[in-house]
């Protein structure tokens, strides 16, 4: 997803200021509780943009969805920033891109699996093993999902990057080819 210029800015500099503390750590997990909470609330979104509500108030709203407290001193003069140039609608927005780009300082990958039905811990395994030859170094932020409309197999979300192995995928790709002649 592209953040747009202005987060991304935002971003970098947060991320500056939060290592030259030692809190870029803590600011991560922060901006994915953030992000997950604007994600899965649409009203925060709108609540974030509303020019009628106060500022204390979307302070207090941000530092609730994100887990903050008063240990959190970069969040807190973030949330400062966004109040001196009214962005707190970009909130959402600089979060997302804070994530990006903390994983691209650390050299870490978001890595999702999702299959039919739950993997058994051999599979599972050797999947992440797997994962992890192709990115070697780098480390990796598993996660597995189930979604029984793949009807079986799987798919390997890597970054950018989408590896499906899963029947939907092939029944949809023989249809194509099925189509095409």
């Amino acid at each position: 997803m592209n953040e747009g210029l202005i987060p991304r800015r935002y971003a970098k500099a947060l991320y500056e200021v939060a290592s030259e503390s030692s809190q870029e750590t803590s600011l991560y997990a922060l901006m994915k509780s953030l992000l997950h909470e604007a994600d899965a609330n649409p009203a925060l979104k709108r609540t974030l943009a509303n020019p009628y509500v106060a500022a204390a108030d979307k302070d207090t709203l941000l530092s609730t969805a994100a887990g903050a407290s008063d240990a959190d001193t970069v969040f807190a003069r973030w949330l400062g920033l966004l109040a001196a140039n009214r962005r707190y609608g970009m909130a959402p927005d600089i979060a997302r891109a804070y994530i990006r780009c903390y994983r691209d300082e650390k050299n870490i990958y978001p890595v999702t699996v999702t299959s039919a039905t739950p993997l058994r811990q051999p599979e599972s395994d050797r999947i992440k093993a797997l994962i992890q030859t192709h990115i070697g170094d780098a480390t990796m932020e598993y996660a597995e999902r189930i979604d029984p409309a793949l009807i079986g197999g799987f798919a390997i979300d890597i970054a950018s990057e989408r590896l499906d192995a899963s029947v939907r995928n092939t029944l949809e790709q023989m249809r194509l080819q099925l189509t095409k002649k």
